[in-house]
């Protein structure tokens, strides 16, 4: 049951651009199948960008079919506003894969750097230079995308750790 394959959709949430990318999982090895941004025009209400991020989300689990999902958790800043529409974004994250029965996971932004960069400080070139590594082959042009395949990283991660603690033993 190991070896079975899991497609696993990252979502780094952001009103102006959610970065998303798709993984395959089998055991430890770990296959780029896609990645990019959806962009909402910063012209709009806040309730038509929601619903564009939504209708791209949609779009992309029902071309992708991930088997589950994981969502960078929000910081809080300095800005209340910012912090506030950036959660509305990520309860759209949330909300789109729910929807259609795919479970969803939440990570820290310090737990997705120490799964991918192996320190909770890194900068988002190390990120992606690390993303770059661990999926060979991956062109990956814009650092939503890459924060998004680390999400996606960081769940394959501890989901297998948490399978091979959940083994029974022999």
């Amino acid at each position: 049951m190991l070896n079975r394959t899991v497609r696993v959709l990252g979502i780094d949430p952001g009103l102006r651009f959610t970065g998303w990318g798709v993984i395959d999982t089998t055991g430890n090895r770990l296959t780029h199948v896609a990645d990019g941004v959806i962009a909402t025009d910063n012209t709009e209400s806040v309730p038509l960008r929601l619903k564009a991020l939504h209708d791209g989300l949609a779009a992309l689990l029902a071309e992708y079919r991930p088997d589950e999902a994981a969502v960078e958790e929000t910081y809080v800043n300095r800005n209340g506003s910012a912090t506030l529409k950036l959660g509305y974004a990520r309860g759209v994250a949330l909300l789109a894969p729910t929807l259609l029965g795919v479970t969803v996971a939440e990570y820290a932004a310090k737990t997705v750097k120490m799964a991918v960069v192996g320190t909770g400080g890194a900068d988002k070139d190390q990120v992606k230079m690390m993303v770059h590594r661990l999926l060979p082959g991956a062109v990956v042009k814009r650092a939503d995308a890459s924060d998004a395949l680390a999400v996606a990283i960081c769940h394959a991660h501890h989901r297998s750790s948490r399978l091979a603690w959940a083994r029974p033993a022999a």
